[in-house]
């Protein structure tokens, strides 16, 4: 028996390619695609439901919202508490989520009580009713959240600096006004649910230690030719409108502090230099360790964090650095930010800290497909792109092999001063 030797470390190992487990992609009767991750141990399932619901396929972007809020809300024979009460017999939860581009629904659930809690969910998702008196209370604590967070830098930077990447009217760039809510109906809700919550808008992603008769199951419920609807798919994106001027404030009165935007429309995942966009993303603030941090966070004292980060949405994308900082220094922060460009411009990136950031974006990757959900996640990151698992390899490929000098190119390329928008929530002085 060989004996473990505590003093010397384990042999260290470049990862050079992910055998990840790959969905078995099928569809339903009705067409719905379903894909399906059988991996793990444990006899418990995760379902979520995809729809092409997102924000941008209506003028008012709430309506999507409270569509998706409000689904376990009531349906024609089941209330809000008779839902959460079955759930909760059954030892299963769900979760609902929008983004610009999708709407999702996710069950949680034991295997065993795969059925009884497909049928409460079937009745949430295709039988949805809006009820005046809970659309009634989810609208003032809404409109009132809306007010809360209006005093708050950060979310008067969120909204604003949509607007200014991609134009006010556009898909990604219109937001919610607080005049929205009374403008919002029973009846217009129950409409966008009618169009894009059927099985031609959406499919179902399904991870966890599959039973054989999954779909055999799912065909059940969510199979028939009844709920094949039309395809509404996404409305299509138009080019962005970005604003033409640089610099912008949202000025508050009494702001101890400055929320901090830069950034400018670039490109989705599907764009062949985003992955090694992420690579110098993460040099510059896209880990604890970056440049970013260490200069105005650990070096200036600024601030308690700052990043940045690559946006990837269905019709476009962006880059964006985001922080917080007192008012007085907000322009001396400012300063840095522009300084730690300039020097991925200049200067090539250094081989010990390059490495330092391959090693731990390989890491993160690694981390993210360690379990059955995890690998779900992974599938899901490619659903609405023209990709296959084939970009997985390509990611992990750039990791490793991009250059200090394709990463200054890069910089120079994409990260000019002046196609960067700046916001400034709060004030400066």
């Amino acid at each position: 028996m060989s004996t473990l030797n505590r003093v010397q470390a384990p042999e260290f190992h470049a990862v050079k390619h992910v055998d990840l487990k790959r969905s078995e992609d099928v569809t339903l009767n009705n067409g719905m695609p379903l894909f399906m991750v059988n991996a793990g141990t444990q006899d418990v399932m995760k379902l979520e439901f995809i729809f092409s619901g997102g924000m941008r396929n209506t003028q008012l972007p709430i309506i999507a919202t409270a569509v998706n809020d409000m689904l376990d809300e009531g349906t024609k024979k089941r209330s809000a508490m008779d839902i959460a009460e079955e759930l909760d017999f059954y030892g299963a939860f769900i979760e609902t989520e929008v983004t610009h581009d999708q709407a999702s629904f996710t069950l949680w659930t034991l295997n065993k009580y795969l059925e009884p809690a497909l049928e409460i969910v079937n009745d949430v998702i295709r039988n949805a009713a809006f009820p005046e008196k809970e659309f009634s209370i989810y609208r003032n604590n809404r409109k009132q959240k809306y007010v809360v967070d209006t005093d708050k830098v950060s979310v008067l930077a969120r909204r604003r600096f949509a607007e200014l990447l991609f134009g006010d009217d556009h898909a990604y760039g219109k937001r919610t006004h607080l005049a929205d809510f009374d403008l919002l109906k029973t009846s217009d809700l129950d409409l966008f649910h009618k169009q894009y919550y059927h099985a031609g808008n959406g499919c179902i992603l399904a991870a966890g230690n599959l039973p054989s008769n999954l779909r055999e199951v799912l065909n059940k419920h969510f199979g028939g030719e009844d709920w094949k609807g039309s395809a509404n798919g996404n409305i299509p994106v138009a080019p962005a409108s970005s604003n033409p001027q640089r610099e912008h404030l949202v000025k508050k009165e009494g702001a101890m502090q400055s929320a901090l935007r830069v950034g400018r429309v670039l490109f989705n995942r599907e764009h062949t230099d985003f992955p090694a966009m992420q690579v110098l993303n993460c040099a510059l603030g896209g880990y604890f360790g970056s440049r970013l941090m260490a200069n105005i966070r650990e070096d200036k004292g600024y601030t308690y964090g700052i990043g940045s980060g690559l946006a990837s949405m269905y019709g476009n994308g962006y880059f964006y650095i985001s922080a917080e900082v007192g008012v007085d220094v907000t322009n001396a922060a400012l300063k840095e930010v522009y300084f730690e460009i300039d020097r991925l411009q200049q200067d090539l990136i250094p081989d010990g800290e390059l490495e330092l950031v391959r090693n731990y974006m390989t890491g993160v990757f690694l981390r993210s497909t360690d379990g059955p959900f995890a690998i779900a996640d992974r599938r899901r990151a490619l659903i609405g792109y023209d990709l296959d698992y084939n970009y997985y390899d390509r990611y992990l490929e750039t990791i490793q092999s991009v250059s200090s000098s394709s990463l200054r190119d890069l910089a120079q390329k994409y990260l000019k001063k002046e196609d960067l928008i700046e916001l400034v929530a709060g004030d400066r002085k």
